[in-house]
């Protein structure tokens, strides 16, 4: 069985505040790998968001 629900933000609004959220987390970290992996995932959320963004507007063009 399906579950349908409604998102209340766009993607890339999730994508920005889990970022930001990513890094708050990550500055309440002792420097080391845990922090690193953190703060990776929050450079991915920051460039999909970007990235969404660019697929939306007005003057995508395709590349040559």
């Amino acid at each position: 069985m399906w579950r349908i629900f409604e998102q209340r933000e766009s993607p890339e609004q999730r994508l920005s505040r889990e970022a930001r959220d990513l890094r708050g987390r990550a500055k309440q970290m002792p420097h080391g790998v845990a922090r690193d992996a953190i703060l990776r995932r929050a450079r991915q959320a920051e460039t999909n968001s970007q990235r969404d963004q660019w697929l939306k507007s007005s003057g995508l063009r395709s590349p040559n």
